[in-house]
């Protein structure tokens, strides 16, 4: 499985940005997809995550209400939609993928990773 993350960029406080992860490979094997972050000199941070066999969401809870993780119908591409975004947001995003059944929020869990896409707030 390859995920390309993509769509970060700078913005300022306030405004918006969508993330884009496609995935290619054996991606009918990954039962969920997930967005993880990661400030300098921070830990990774659960974000968001999406099961493809339930089309249950999860999302860290101080995160709810600006974050909101989809899906195209094709289950190729995941979607981060950030809104209203605060310069506490700056971090690299990072997409992942595996065949996570429990603990959506652990890095652990996961067995592919992206690249990372750079987003960076400014105020």
């Amino acid at each position: 499985v390859q995920l390309q993350a993509s769509g970060g960029g700078l913005v300022q406080a306030g405004g918006s940005l969508r993330l884009s992860c496609a995935a290619s490979g054996r991606t009918f094997a990954m039962t969920v997809m997930g967005w993880f972050r990661q400030a300098p000199g921070k830990e990774r941070e659960f974000v968001a995550a999406l099961n493809s066999r339930t089309g249950g969401t999860y999302s860290a809870v101080s995160l709810k209400g600006r974050f909101a993780i989809s899906r195209d119908n094709a289950w190729n591409t995941v979607y981060l939609q950030m809104n209203s975004l605060k310069p506490e947001d700056t971090a690299v995003y990072y997409c992942a993928a595996g065949t996570v059944s429990a603990n959506y929020d652990s890095p652990g869990k996961y067995d592919y990773w992206g690249q990372g896409t750079q987003v960076t707030v400014s105020s």
